[in-house]
């Protein structure tokens, strides 16, 4: 297949999917990953894509920086409580649970009830400090390098700590949500939820409604990889109906308790 052609069908695939993994090109344009990575750099400089982690998404999608733990905690602050009570209120006693960096994740922690009885585990520092108040809750941090800010720890050690934890439920932040899954800022801790994920029988993503159809840089997992959405508006058209096709259940949380 000329070049010419593979550019014209890889970003008609864009156009249609609004991502695409590096994997599912070289299956669909029968070459090498090396090609497909030489071809995604090509039309990336072009304007006709924006490479991210794993694959390619649209040049209109906006992906950007993180904005710093303070100002994203003084920005939908009654949104994010909401969705935190939402959250807290399926965990139940004497289950092991992880939490999640972030700052909804840490409303998860702030709306455990105070005789709350089980096992937290996280990687969030923040998130630690909180559940450390309830006395009859024990707390498991993960260890590894510490993000400032935020205080999340991420590396090889924090993902084989969850990767030898099994857990009864997980709660991830994220960084945004969109048809072709959820997506983060950081790399480094990229694995460490892909572990979370996987050591869960239930996976819940935590995503305020300004996070529903944002791009971050990294894709974590697809819509069906984990079970619940937990937001606080219904989600855009686009982004419910592949949350349908996931199969995946959303529950949008009441603004008051």
């Amino acid at each position: 297949m000329l070049a010419a052609e593979r550019h014209r069908r890889i970003v008609a695939e864009i156009a249609r999917l609004k991502f695409v993994t590096t994997d599912d090109l070289t299956t669909l344009l029968g070459v090498s990953h090396e090609t497909v990575r030489r071809d995604l750099a090509l039309l990336e400089r072009r304007g006709e894509l924006a490479r991210v982690h794993g694959g390619a998404t649209s040049p209109r999608a906006p992906v950007g920086e993180e904005a710093s733990f303070t100002e994203r905690s003084g920005t939908l602050a009654a949104e994010k409580e909401a969705i935190g009570r939402a959250a807290a209120a399926l965990i139940e006693p004497n289950q092991i649970v992880v939490i999640d960096v972030g700052t909804t994740a840490l409303e998860v922690a702030r709306a455990l009830p105070a005789d709350h009885t089980g096992v937290i585990a996280t990687p969030s520092l923040l998130v630690a400090a909180e559940v450390s108040t309830r006395p009859r809750v024990e707390v498991l941090v993960s260890g590894g390098r510490l993000r400032p800010g935020d205080l999340a720890c991420s590396n090889a050690q924090a993902v084989e700590f969850f990767g030898d934890l099994r857990v009864d439920a997980a709660f991830l932040g994220s960084g945004g949500l969109a048809p072709y899954g959820l997506t983060d800022f950081h790399l480094d801790e990229v694995a460490t939820k892909r572990a979370m994920l996987a050591g869960a029988s239930h996976r819940y993503v935590l995503a305020d409604a300004s996070k529903c159809g944002r791009t971050a840089a990294h894709r974590v997992c697809g819509l069906g990889d984990f079970d619940t959405l937990i937001t606080d508006e219904p989600c855009p058209a686009e982004l419910r109906t592949a949350l349908s096709r996931a199969d995946t259940t959303v529950i949008v949380a009441p603004k008051t308790a």
